[in-house]
């Protein structure tokens, strides 16, 4: 049986271009792109060179700080090229992809009849770790920690996101024996949030702990609802992993091959046709992007519109990407843009317009700051949406003076960047505060660990 938790903070942030439940197959690319810079804190080690034939599931490179941490080819086909940076740094790795892939096989297994051994070194082998990310510190997960708990977040609440539940369609067996698997590298629970007003295949599983989350944005937040749940002390680490990720661990197990295909929704006001597609990681997204964002002018965001990062119509689909949000770009100057009368289009936590009336209404918001960054004052506007047990203010006045005690003492160890998303959107004062955070936590890594 499900257990309720109720989210009472937060906001809800309506925006146009929703994508429609359609799925549509992306075409096959001719090149795939794989970007190390993706995986924060990861410094490769090749494994290839340019003119290297790979299989789908070969690996390309590991991490040099824990060779257990290992990435592999999401498609067959022969190295193309390897893009270097500053200091050598490696950019992106191009593969020129096969008319169908052919996959190098780790054989079919069943988890529950596996040690948590034989576990890591299967997955560790499929190059699948890169899928967890730990917390503290908002990093991909050392294999040979046992974490506490394993959090699944099914669904989000963010702006435009895309409904995990109709993504993995079809995908049910798999995502549970991807759960089978996940049971047996924790010694506490794997604990699974499901969205509190909807149905799905979710609140039907086994081997896992239902929790059933009603609430605004940020509810959705993995972060959040460990706060709630089963809060992280120093010293404790916590595992979390997307939807479509635990469904791609069952495929592995299932049929022997490492499967990279996922489901995105390409949504926002300046898509053509906001919807569902099924392509595979580091599929080039040139073609759909020029077809369907006609205005020249607009931002193109891999993620959510409040913690997403900004792309080029020359872009690859993401190793974590399910969503691509395409707003307006907000490049311009509104003369008295802060009174009441001018902008019907604003949204305002504070009624400085008139929208409050409309609560259902649906916004097309663009990336204006609508001002410059300004003093930090105590307004009480970051706790009206930020919904966890901590001081936000507090933490990023700690976090901006690289204190580490008071930061330790503030909740640093339970928080990601992304949990301060909103804090971005509604804060006055316009400070960064997901770049702080994400600052700060590196800082706890050098000097804590």
């Amino acid at each position: 049986m499900s257990k309720d938790i109720r989210i009472p903070k937060g906001l809800t942030i309506k925006l146009k271009g929703t994508a429609e439940k359609i799925l549509s197959d992306l075409p096959r690319s001719e090149v795939y792109t794989i970007s190390p810079t993706e995986f924060h804190g990861i410094t490769p080690k090749l494994l290839v060179k340019i003119g290297d034939v790979v299989k789908a599931g070969d690996l390309l490179f590991y991490s040099k700080t824990n060779e257990l941490v290992k990435f592999a080819s999401p498609v067959s086909g022969t190295i193309l090229d390897i893009t270097r940076g500053e200091k050598r740094r490696i950019l992106e790795i191009k593969i020129s992809a096969d008319s169908s892939d052919s996959y190098k096989d780790f054989g079919s297994k069943d988890p529950l009849k596996m040690s948590r051994e034989e576990i890591v070194s299967y997955l560790s082998e499929a190059g699948c770790f890169p899928f967890f990310i730990q917390r503290p510190y908002d990093v991909i997960v050392d294999p040979n920690d046992t974490p506490k708990s394993i959090f699944i977040s099914s669904f989000s609440t963010a702006p435009l996101a895309a409904q995990d539940a109709y993504a993995l369609a079809g995908q049910e067996q798999a995502f549970q024996t991807g759960l089978n698997a996940l049971t047996k590298l924790t010694s506490g629970k794997v604990n699974l949030t499901v969205c509190g007003t909807e149905n799905s295949f979710f609140d039907k599983l086994d081997q896992v702990e239902i929790y059933r989350i009603f609430g605004k944005h940020p509810a959705g937040n993995v972060g959040v609802q460990m706060n709630h749940i089963d809060p992280i002390n120093k010293g404790e680490k916590v595992w979390t992993i997307k939807p479509q990720d635990v469904a791609c661990i069952g495929r592995l197990f299932t049929t022997g091959k490492y499967d990279a295909t996922r489901v995105f929704a390409l949504a926002g006001s300046e898509v053509e046709k906001p919807q569902y597609y099924k392509a595979i990681q580091g599929a080039s997204l040139e073609k759909l992007l020029n077809s369907q964002v006609k205005n020249t002018n607009t931002r193109m965001i891999s993620g959510d519109v409040l913690s997403g990062k900004k792309m080029g119509k020359e872009s690859s689909l993401g190793f974590y990407t399910n969503l691509i949000s395409v707003i307006p770009e907000g490049n311009y100057y509104t003369f008295f843009g802060w009174m009441p009368f001018t902008q019907n289009q604003k949204l305002s936590l504070s009624r400085t317009f008139f929208n409050f009336l409309m609560p259902h209404k649906e916004y097309n918001l663009d990336t204006n700051l609508n001002g410059e960054e300004r003093a930090l004052v105590i307004t009480g506007e970051m706790e009206q949406v930020f919904p966890m047990d901590i001081f936000p203010m507090q933490l990023l006045k700690a976090a901006l003076a690289g204190d580490i005690d008071k930061m330790e003492n503030l909740g640093i160890y339970e928080v990601a960047p992304e949990d301060f998303g909103l804090i971005d959107f509604s804060n006055t004062s316009k400070l960064e505060a997901q770049e702080i955070i994400r600052e700060a936590l590196d800082i706890m890594i050098k000097e804590v660990g």
